[in-house]
């Protein structure tokens, strides 16, 4: 028996860094995805096969041991072994379209379809069930995970998310493209979080006048999307983007990637933690192959995606 899931990769459309502070951030799901396969096997194995390398061992080790970036599959793997008290190995095999490492949530899309392929294996589960696995698996990688990019990676669309109320879709269906494109600097997000604690620090009474400055906005854009007015979310975007700036989140290419994106796009900015990463420029069929051409041509990796409104799909 064979079970398959995929799930998408997300972005950060606005409030990156203040959602921590407990400013709502607002989510959306793209359409490039990650998709697994797993199937049981006579071999008292777990085998993972990915693009990113392989993993391959028995059962039952401890998940401190493995020091694979597939350890949420091993982790989901053994779990559903042992909550079934099953006789069995598993092959695993992980597809995926998402850049790795930049801020498009490919670790989130790998453990929701993880997750549903696994577990769907064993007995039927629902995707409030998949969601809290997903989590759990995330967080032998990313132990503070927030569980937003997983929620979003298994509902799909565009969500609203802060830390007391957890997250709410958003019902507007705006009809954007975006310009995804990478800087091609690897960053460490646990240390540029720790380095805007140390700027809130150092300048309470300004860090507080931006948290209330980026809940204004984000209310703005909550209007906006329902308008799919994408020369306001533009606007608000390069407003965004200023307060990153100021956060210190920035750097000179991250800028330039911003300012060659403003040329023909109705606005830009970097999404998820920065100091590298990628940026996102709004488009739509107007001005989409224009902005595309432009970052070609400075030979910057890029693609273009749109909101991807399924989510989590099992088949």
């Amino acid at each position: 028996m064979k079970s398959k899931a995929s799930a998408p990769g997300k972005v950060i459309l606005f409030g990156e860094h203040f959602v921590v502070y407990g400013v709502k951030a607002i989510l959306c799901a793209i359409n490039k995805r990650v998709t697994v396969s797993a199937s049981k096997i006579h071999e008292n194995t777990i085998s993972i096969k990915s693009n990113i390398g392989d993993l391959n061992m028995p059962p039952n080790k401890p998940i401190t041991e493995i020091k694979s970036p597939l350890k949420p599959f091993y982790f989901l793997a053994n779990k559903m072994i042992e909550k079934h008290n099953q006789n069995t190995g598993m092959e695993i095999l992980v597809q995926s379209e998402i850049p790795l490492g930049v801020g498009l949530g490919s670790s989130s899309a790998c453990c929701v379809a993880g997750a549903a392929a696994i577990s769907r294996l064993f007995s039927e589960t629902s995707k409030k069930e998949i969601l809290e696995l997903a989590i759990e698996a995330e967080r032998t990688i990313f132990q503070n995970t927030s569980g937003a990019d997983c929620t979003v990676c298994t509902f799909g669309g565009i969500m609203e998310y802060d830390k007391k109320n957890g997250f709410s879709k958003i019902n507007s269906e705006p009809n954007f493209h975006l310009v995804i494109a990478n800087s091609e600097i690897e960053h460490s997000t646990e240390a540029i979080v720790a380095n805007v604690k140390q700027f809130k620090e150092k300048n309470e009474e300004k860090f507080s006048n931006l948290c209330k400055e980026e809940s204004e906005l984000v209310n703005n854009v909550l209007v906006l999307l329902k308008n799919n007015d994408l020369s306001g979310l533009g606007k608000n975007m390069l407003k965004n983007q200023e307060y990153l700036e100021t956060i210190g989140i920035s750097n000179e290419k991250l800028r330039s990637m911003i300012e060659l994106a403003q040329e023909s796009s109705f606005g830009a900015k970097i999404t998820g933690a920065g100091g590298g990463g990628c940026i996102i420029a709004l488009t739509d069929e107007s001005n989409l192959e224009n902005v595309v051409e432009q970052f070609k041509k400075k030979n910057y990796e890029c693609f273009s995606a749109k909101i991807d409104f399924k989510g989590l799909d099992t088949f």
